[in-house]
């Protein structure tokens, strides 16, 4: 079934859209009695009262591709699709480094008041 609509226009070129020509066709539900108490007359009759508009046919999706089939798209890279920034740091740069414990222990000599560090440092740069 084509749809055809018409698209009000503005100011004085404008129409009225409630008048559309692409209206559903009206059915007849047939069973509808075993269902409750609304007929299929009855709902034929709803549906001449007030025309519903049409709806395009849903288009078709892609079939379900299983995960280890070879790729559909052979020309596309690897990372397409991949939320990737080449300004963002890279792994390397955020996991901390080892640092040996001397160094550490060298850092710690500006806050320690006790003298321990002072101390460990000594003996270990021995």
């Amino acid at each position: 079934m084509a749809i055809r609509e018409e698209v009000s226009g503005i100011g004085s070129m404008s129409k009225r859209t409630d008048l559309n020509v692409s209206k559903q066709p009206v059915r007849y539900i047939s069973g509808m009695s075993n269902m409750g108490q609304t007929t299929g007359q009855e709902v034929l009759d709803q549906q001449s009262g007030a025309p519903m508009v049409a709806v395009e046919t849903p288009v078709a999706l892609p079939p379900i591709v299983d995960f280890t089939a070879p790729t559909q798209f052979k020309n596309e890279p690897i990372s397409s699709g991949a939320n990737y920034d080449p300004t963002t740091p890279s792994l390397s740069s955020v996991i901390p480094q080892p640092v040996s414990a001397l160094t550490t222990i060298e850092k710690a000599l500006q806050y320690d008041t006790t003298g321990v560090s002072e101390f460990l440092y000594n003996r270990m740069n021995r």
